[in-house]
């Protein structure tokens, strides 16, 4: 068996989607799993959706994710170069080849843009350029007319094709266009170059989305005619969006962040996204969820692919990062959580590593963790029915009773630390002969003025400190006192 070769040839057209990443993900994990090569290249024959900075942005996405190639334009493998505009030289002397043995035709109807949807180019119409005899199109091709080169389907065919996931394909060529290959600018077409790149480079699998599936044959007749081995093809499944209201369509912008640089600025762990990726549209032969990115290639097998369309879940999402979360040692999740916190300036900023502490364990996405240690920063505005707790047994009334005497023992520590100011609610509360929670809640509240806080109370004064600790107490007082 020859080796396996697989690509990764994304556009320059701006960001990451996670279709995109998946796509590479899939290529990677193949070739990793079959021990051959994983390649790079650069698809950038549209030039009008070229975008400044979008292969640094390629570039630095797989790097985050993990995702090495073994070839690209970084990495000369012997095929390059693995930029399409670099190749522009060789893409006409395939056109030309097909012209000649009668599969392609030159084409002066004066519209150059492969999308076309002009009805001469329909798949039911035919192109008067196709029954242009050889030698009067060659003449005005060789009179410096402008064309474009066109790709000619026989149209009374039946194009079938094996697809690794999705099985037997049969498509009538009716309704296949006469596709343009090659530009007036002599710039090829990603449906032409990606045929002749990927054969001049051995890619044995081509991994893309099920969307290709439909123009897969008109592929195939360009292999055929070229008399071309056809790679195997391993087309994956749609990724899904859900919406507020429960409605599945293909994932957008609207159902959330659809990028792998906005779900890691958002606070998502490159680590566990592709994790998560991994696993829309590929199944392990168990239960497992969690895999490093090594096991993803130990485990991964094509025969696990999915035909139906993957649901991009945010909430598993979620539930996948906070284990990843947990799993940091410590100093790494303060250095990563740190920017997110935004505390730089503040009297906090001192106090990170014990803040972070009560983070820990309790965040699921960095980017909430301004919300959950806002209160440290500036205390909100609160009622005093948040004093009122039904497990804990705490009201407004006993709290008007309560918080004057604990404001009391605080005072009178002489070391400020959560240890000591646990011992004096829970002393305060032996001694009532209430419950642990009733004076705890009160003190939570009166310090915080919020219901859900990462720690509790003691653990919230001692990131405080006595002095605004005590001065939190006072302000619950005067409201109480209303």
């Amino acid at each position: 068996m020859s080796e396996v070769r697989t690509r990764f040839a994304p556009s320059p057209t701006g960001f990451m989607h996670v279709g995109n990443l998946r796509t590479a993900l899939y290529a990677w994990l193949l070739a990793r799993s079959e021990g051959g090569k994983f390649i790079l290249r650069i698809e950038d024959t549209d030039q009008a959706r070229y975008v400044a900075n979008a292969v640094e942005v390629i570039y630095a996405t797989l790097k985050s994710a993990g995702l090495e190639h073994d070839e690209g334009p970084d990495k000369d493998g012997g095929y390059g170069p693995y930029i399409q505009s670099e190749r522009k030289g060789l893409y006409r002397q395939y056109a030309e080849k097909l012209v000649e043995s009668g599969h392609a035709y030159y084409c002066f109807c004066g519209k150059d843009d492969a999308e076309e949807s002009e009805e001469i180019h329909e798949a039911s119409a035919l192109c008067p350029c196709a029954s242009m005899d050889a030698a009067s199109a060659a003449a005005r091709v060789a009179a410096g007319e402008a064309h474009v080169i066109r790709q000619r389907i026989d149209r009374s065919k039946v194009s079938s094709f094996t697809d690794a996931v999705f099985g037997e394909i049969q498509i009538e060529n009716k309704v296949l266009d006469d596709q343009i290959l090659l530009k007036q600018d002599n710039m090829p077409t990603y449906n032409f170059a990606n045929v002749i790149d990927d054969h001049l480079m051995n890619i044995t699998h081509v991994v893309r989305g099920s969307e290709y599936l439909s123009s897969t044959p008109k592929y195939n007749l360009l292999y055929e005619a070229f008399n071309w081995e056809i790679p195997t093809y391993v087309h994956l499944p749609l990724i899904m969006g859900r919406d507020a209201e429960g409605n599945v369509s293909k994932l957008s912008k609207r159902h959330g962040s659809v990028s792998f640089e906005n779900l890691v600025a958002e606070g998502y762990l490159p680590e566990a996204i592709v994790n998560y990726i991994a696993l829309l549209g590929w199944s392990p032969k168990s239960d497992r969820e969690i895999f490093t990115l090594a096991e993803l290639g130990e485990a991964f097998k094509v025969s696990g692919l999915n035909k139906s369309p993957a649901v991009f879940d945010y909430e598993k999402l979620r539930w996948m990062n906070s284990e990843y979360i947990k799993a940091l040692d410590f100093e790494r999740f303060a250095s990563l959580a740190k920017p997110f916190a935004k505390l730089e300036g503040t009297a906090l900023e001192s106090k990170w590593d014990s803040i972070a502490a009560l983070l820990h364990s309790r965040t699921e996405v960095f980017s909430e963790i301004p919300e959950k240690i806002g209160f440290l920063v500036e205390q909100p505005e609160y009622s005093v029915e948040l004093f009122c707790h039904k497990k804990s047994k705490s009201d407004v009334e006993n709290t008007r009773t309560d918080l004057p005497e604990l404001r009391a023992r605080l005072a009178g520590l002489t070391e400020w630390n959560a240890e000591n100011i646990s011992g004096v609610l829970s002393g305060f509360a032996a001694e009532k002969e209430v419950k642990a929670g009733r004076p705890m809640w009160q003190v939570r509240i009166a310090v915080s003025g919020c219901a859900v806080t990462p720690g509790g109370p003691g653990e919230i004064m001692e990131i405080l400190g006595k002095d605004e600790s005590l001065a939190r107490i006072d302000k619950a007082l005067l409201k109480l006192a209303l």
